[in-house]
């Protein structure tokens, strides 16, 4: 009599678990590559080009300086420039300051507003100091300045912005503009000398 061969061991079926989890990986490394393809495409057919912001014109109005506190008005004109084809940008909201060796003397809101595609905007920044105390050497560096007719100032501006391409809008960014050195005479017949600004988004 034969003895019954013993039957080899039976496979667990495979798990379903990773068909699936390779199916999602699949997927999501897809979605993935389609993104990256439309922004390519998007980014071929706007080519965006940077912001180019100036100073075109400043000026000190009501420079006084006592117990070490300043009262000023401070104005300027800035000029943005949008050398976009396709793209125009909204200003959604504008804070400009102004300061004198890493101290704000001034700082307020801009009026918002819409800039198109190859537009150039220019608008006004009119900062008031209102006793704002002044620390160290600062009083002293400012009159010395005064005296001598002219003074560097830095204008800096930080802005809320959207992009629109079309019907379509993205979401809100921080723009940063930074005009460094600005010298702004204390007389008005003197000339002023553009001063260009570094962007940052």
């Amino acid at each position: 009599m034969n003895n019954p061969q013993p039957q080899p061991p039976r496979q667990k079926p495979a798990r379903p678990r990773l068909s699936i989890l390779r199916l999602i990986a699949i997927v999501f490394l897809t979605l993935i590559i389609l993104v990256g393809i439309a922004v390519l495409i998007i980014w071929l057919v706007v080519r965006p080009r940077h912001l180019v912001y100036t100073v075109e014109d400043g000026s000190i109005h009501s420079f006084n300086i006592a117990d070490n506190h300043l009262n000023s008005t401070f104005d300027f004109i800035l000029r943005a420039y949008n050398p976009n084809n396709k793209v125009s940008v909204y200003y959604d909201s504008i804070e400009a300051r102004v300061e004198y060796d890493d101290q704000t003397l001034a700082s307020d809101a801009v009026q918002p507003f819409f800039q198109p595609h190859k537009n150039v905007t220019r608008f006004e920044v009119k900062l008031k100091s209102q006793s704002v105390a002044l620390f160290g050497s600062m009083p002293k560096d400012l009159k010395l300045e005064r005296s001598s007719g002219g003074v560097e100032l830095s204008v800096q501006i930080k802005a809320k912005i959207r992009f629109k391409v079309g019907a379509w809008k993205s979401r809100h960014m921080i723009l940063r503009v930074y005009c460094s050195p600005v010298l702004v005479h204390f007389s008005s017949s003197r000339g002023f000398e553009r001063t260009y600004c570094d962007v940052e988004l």
